[in-house]
């Protein structure tokens, strides 16, 4: 079995995170068959359990030699819903020279791809260990990865086939969502004297945030990512039209870059309620955060940025180092000591989408290229 076989065969088994879609199936399916296909390739497959009936996927190939290093080639089992595709989500149509489906891109050509690669490296022998890890739960609360590293599951570095277009990507943006509770007094609209304006209150916060956006944040910047950004993503209040309201809710997202936490964001929206309060020194607000994950930042000269480069330049492939714009489990890794970059088969900007294909040819480009890392890391010593 190829990679873009296996890439069909994964298509079609429906892996939908029953956490993004009530009632969907989850990653179960998709795990026993890649569980069983791993075992009958030779590797020793270990089935995490995770949560209610989902599981992570542990194979190892090699051996762990000693000062051999390891690598874990990392994969999402997980898919978001399919409502308003244009084609059908679990059918792995052709057309073009592209492979349609609901996860064609996100992930399941990468996987694929790691899959078969560390067979062939496996085989070619290598002297270390391959460490293939397919998670659940990265489309929600990376709940699959997060197991993987309460477990102890280790190597010396890690690649994740996130769709990149075979850009190698070291780095991507964090994120902090926070929830601002504006406080106001409700009053009759005819009653200024009372009432007190949760709403109005909460615009001016924002308007000093959006200020905030076009000055710091502009002034600090990343050299593959950018700057940083926010934006109000939910807001509520008021009860009637001829009433003061007396709170208002604004739910706010901040994507950070490396080395900016949630504090960071909780600083930001503290010094914006103090300004607004100098000129309305009724203001009462609160700040919550409600989910925050870190940046992931890999040197460009780390020992796996030379790997990966090593072997795309021997492929001949014209690709590019890029900060990638979507969060991953990369971050995660990274912040358990394993240096973790995302490269892989599809484009991002078609995860998630009405339309989701995956070139062949980047199948076989990735393929090749996972399986030159893999040997040559694996016949390195450390």
């Amino acid at each position: 079995m190829n990679a873009a076989e296996l890439t069909a065969a994964l298509i079609g088994l429906d892996s939908r995170n029953p956490s993004l879609v009530p009632g969907a199936p989850g990653e179960h399916q998709v795990a026993s068959f890649l569980a069983d296909l791993l075992e009958s390739w030779g590797f020793r497959v270990e089935r995490q359990h995770v949560v209610a009936d989902r599981f992570n996927v542990v194979a190892r190939g090699g051996a762990s030699s000693h000062g051999a290093k390891s690598l874990m080639l990392n994969g999402h089992l997980d898919v978001v819903g399919t409502e308003a595709m244009s084609h059908p989500p679990f059918t792995p149509d052709i057309a073009d020279g592209k492979m349609y489906g609901r996860g064609s891109a996100d992930m399941k050509s990468g996987i694929a791809a790691m899959c078969v690669a560390a067979r062939e490296a496996v085989q070619l022998g290598i002297d270390g260990e391959i460490v293939i890890a397919l998670v659940i739960d990265e489309e929600y609360e990376s709940l699959g990865t997060r197991a993987l590293i309460a477990a102890g599951v280790r190597a010396d570095a890690a690649v994740i086939a996130e769709p990149t277009r075979l850009a190698l990507c070291p780095a991507h943006r964090g994120f902090v969502w926070a929830r601002l509770d504006v406080h106001g007094r409700a009053a009759h609209g005819s009653r200024y004297d009372l009432g007190v304006d949760a709403i109005t209150h909460a615009a001016l916060i924002l308007a000093e945030l959006d200020r905030l956006q076009g000055t710091a944040l502009q002034r600090h910047t990343h050299p593959l990512l950018g700057r940083g950004s926010l934006h109000a993503s939910l807001i509520s209040g008021g009860s009637g039209l001829s009433t003061y309201p007396d709170l208002c809710t604004v739910e706010i997202e901040r994507r950070t870059l490396p080395g900016e936490t949630e504090r960071t964001f909780v600083d930001e929206l503290t010094a914006a309620i103090a300004v607004v309060r100098e000129g309305h020194p009724d203001l009462d607000a609160d700040v919550s955060i409600t989910t925050s994950q870190l940046a992931s930042d890999v040197s460009s000269d780390a020992p796996i940025m030379m790997e990966m480069l090593g072997a795309v330049r021997q492929e001949r492939l014209a690709t590019t180092v890029e900060g990638l714009s979507a969060w991953t489990d990369a971050a995660l890794l990274n912040a358990a000591g394993i240096p973790a970059v995302c490269f892989g088969p599809g484009d991002i900007g078609l995860a998630h989408s009405a339309t989701e294909y995956v070139p062949l040819t980047e199948i076989e480009a990735a393929t090749r290229v996972f399986t030159r890392v893999a040997h040559s890391w694996c016949n390195t010593r450390s």
